[in-house]
């Protein structure tokens, strides 16, 4: 069984998403690895990131395989190499081409076939899972999410006005709707949840019991 759970940024998609994963004993899918192990792949091979039509053809070139919990490239665990700065800085060139998510997209289906497994991103169950048994489309009011992402950035030291979160928050999800590839929108069968004035584990518990109602209703089926 496949649940996805998407949402615009600061929504809490990622923590929700492990948690749901825990609670129901499936497998988290980290999709965004998959992206920073393309891009630490091409990185290493020199490959001009401003070359569309070459990082398309490259990326399916490459052995990209999710097991335990890790990304690999070929028999190398990278779960660590991908997470520098450099490759969070090139990340966007990969993402942005039509070809390359296709061939990113692919490669999440073929990882997911025959395993129960959580994923999140902005078009899981839109564009890549259309067929899931369970889509989740999370979000929140804009101002509630830049107050949490400002209280974020607070605790890691970084102090800024929510009017400034708020600014740069709607400038992301302005462009994130817009784009050509993968833009943010939730499915047309999927169940929406706004967490205003909810608690996480609220959130927690309904995604739980849609999955569990989902998964009663398969096994009826």
């Amino acid at each position: 069984m496949i649940v996805t759970i998407d949402g615009p940024a600061g929504a809490g998609k990622s923590s929700i998403a492990h948690q749901v994963a825990s609670r129901l004993g499936f497998e988290f899918l980290d999709t965004g690895a998959l992206y920073r192990a393309a891009t630490l792949a091409a990185m290493r091979d020199s490959i001009n990131l401003d070359d569309a039509e070459r990082l398309a053809s490259f990326v399916g070139t490459i052995a990209i395989t999710w097991r335990d919990k890790a990304v690999w490239i070929d028999d190398e665990n990278v779960s660590e190499q991908i997470r520098t700065p450099e490759v969070t800085q090139s990340i966007r060139h990969l993402a942005d081409v039509p070809a390359v998510r296709a061939e990113l997209s692919q490669l999440q289906r073929q990882i997911a076939a025959g395993r129960n497994i959580v994923t999140e991103g902005r078009d899981q169950g839109a564009e890549v899972f259309p067929d899931a048994e369970c889509k989740v489309f999370l979000t929140a009011s804009p101002l509630e999410r830049a107050k949490r992402r400002m209280r974020q950035l607070a605790e890691s030291g970084r102090y800024l006005s929510v009017e400034d979160v708020l600014a740069a928050q709607n400038q992301r999800d302005l462009e994130d709707r817009l784009r050509d590839v993968g833009r943010l929108r939730a499915a047309d069968d999927a169940v929406v949840v706004n967490t205003d004035g909810m608690l996480p584990e609220q959130v927690l518990d309904t995604i739980v019991n849609l999955a569990k109602e989902r998964m009663g209703d398969n096994k009826n089926a």
